[in-house]
């Protein structure tokens, strides 16, 4: 906001001297010609026409945008200096016909600072000081006045024109930075935004173990009870109620599993590090993890990252679930084009893939459909290698732009 209010305050002044510089062009240039009419040296017509020029090619350099807001190396074109150029010649025959013209040096100083790089600029300033010291001499003769006035001028422009400059440039440089910070200020909200609702999704997440969780498990152990009591008529009734709250306990731990990560503070290697340690501690399979250095190292995106995890989570449910295995393990790598790949492993049963989701589609093969929609959701590869005997082997591969 301070910005704004800087460059609000700023942009007048710059403009303010803009509009002073073309009134100040203007009554100079209404000199020569006054002089000249009132004079009645028949030179009247010439000045007239040269300064109509003049102003002609000043007001249509001013109008195509070569002295127009604040000049940058970007805008000091060939056409500027030709503009430039065009000016100082047409200035030059004035000054030659009339020596009021002579003064109108004045704000072609300002000009050449703003509009030429440095050393032409000032190059441009010195040559023309010395033309109106020249003009001056030759058509009032040589006085300490004659001399000093123009080069007093030329200093006096040049501070200005170089104080100038470096006002503009450092509001370029504020305003570079104001667009930096802006941008991080973005950044910063978006990150926010995501982490406001990881919180959300871990708060519904306890909502739900706390309400539905809890009701299910006591439903489920309730019908467990009344089966020991029930005569053989609706026991059928009470086995079907209680498989049926099992089931729905089991996918509403599935749903608070999917809302709550395993914390990813430390990084995605730290958390397969923790699954693997937990599966081994439940169920007796012994996993081991394997973390490139390269790919702990980097600061995978929180998308990505979470990705991972649920594939690792998934898959290593499956092995123990299905595989019947003894070891397993968890590789996470580097590919050649700077993504990152996850691949589980495990000396298991195995499983025909086709074969398997052949014969149940909607059920057998939900994780591994669950694991395949999060690949592609990031637009990365799913690859299974499995066959009876021989274990299995589940590799998501992720594009360094998804990671």
């Amino acid at each position: 906001m301070s910005h704004s209010r800087e460059h609000a305050t700023l942009s007048p002044v710059f403009a303010g001297l803009r509009l002073g510089l073309h009134v100040l062009l203007l009554g100079l240039l209404i000199l020569p010609v006054v002089t000249s009419y009132l004079s009645g040296s028949g030179h009247f017509l010439p000045v007239l026409i040269i300064a109509v020029g003049f102003l002609a090619v000043y007001v249509g350099g001013a109008a195509f945008g070569h002295f127009r807001g604040i000049p940058t190396p970007a805008t000091r074109t060939s056409q500027s200096i030709a503009w430039v150029a065009a000016l100082t010649l047409l200035w030059s025959v004035l000054v030659w016909l009339s020596p009021e013209g002579a003064y109108l040096v004045f704000p072609l100083f300002f000009l050449y600072l703003h509009v030429l790089p440095s050393p032409g600029g000032l190059i441009a300033v010195i040559v023309t000081t010395g033309i109106a010291v020249l003009a001056l001499g030759l058509h009032l003769g040589f006085s300490f006045g004659g001399v000093i006035g123009p080069i007093v001028g030329a200093v006096v422009a040049t501070f200005i024109g170089y104080g100038y400059r470096r006002l503009t440039r450092e509001m370029h440089e504020r305003e570079a930075l104001v667009q930096e910070l802006l941008a991080t200020r973005e950044q910063l909200a978006a990150t926010e935004r995501e982490q406001g609702a990881f919180e959300e999704r871990a708060r519904l997440a306890r909502d739900i173990h706390d309400t539905v969780a809890q009701g299910l498990s006591s439903i489920q152990m309730l019908l467990h009870a009344a089966e020991r009591t029930t005569p053989e008529p609706g026991l059928g009734h009470l086995r079907l109620a209680r498989e049926t709250a099992a089931e729905s306990l089991a996918d509403t731990r599935q749903i608070i599993r999917a809302l709550t990560p395993e914390t990813l503070s430390n990084g995605l290697a730290d958390a397969l590090r923790r699954l693997a340690a937990d599966q081994s501690r439940r169920t007796g399979i012994l996993a081991a993890v394997d973390i490139d250095p390269e790919v702990e190292s980097r600061e995978l995106s929180m998308d990505a990252s979470t990705a991972l995890l649920r594939i690792a989570q998934g898959a290593m449910s499956n092995v123990a679930k299905h595989s019947g295995a003894d070891h397993a393990s968890i590789t996470l790598t580097t590919t050649d084009d700077g993504g990152v790949r996850l691949t589980i492993t495990d000396d298991g049963c195995g499983f025909d893939p086709q074969i398997m989701q052949a014969r149940n589609p909607s059920r057998d093969s939900f994780g591994i459909r669950a694991i395949e929609e999060r690949v592609v959701q990031l637009g990365g590869a799913l690859e299974i290698e499995s066959a009876p005997g021989r274990g299995t082997v589940l590799s998501a591969t992720l594009s360094r732009e998804a990671v």
